[in-house]
């Protein structure tokens, strides 16, 4: 495993979502308290992000956090 590779797939993941619902990345961060940037590095694979974060995106984006990691 390939911790760069794992971190863009689950960038990648994030977008594909929310670009689906019709989400931008301002609107998601808005809704979870961070800054446009912060998601923008998030689906770019440029950050490990906690756990808590990921919840926080999980909850942002309406869905579980095994859906965002099986997707």
């Amino acid at each position: 495993m390939i911790k760069k590779d794992k971190l863009l797939e689950l960038g990648q993941n994030v977008k594909r979502i929310r670009e689906l619902k019709g989400i931008s990345q301002t609107q998601l961060a808005y809704s979870i308290g961070k800054d446009q940037p912060s998601i923008n590095r998030l689906e770019r694979g440029n950050i490990n992000p906690s756990f808590i974060y990921l919840l926080e995106v999980c909850e942002g984006l309406e869905i579980e956090l095994k859906d965002l990691i099986s997707y």
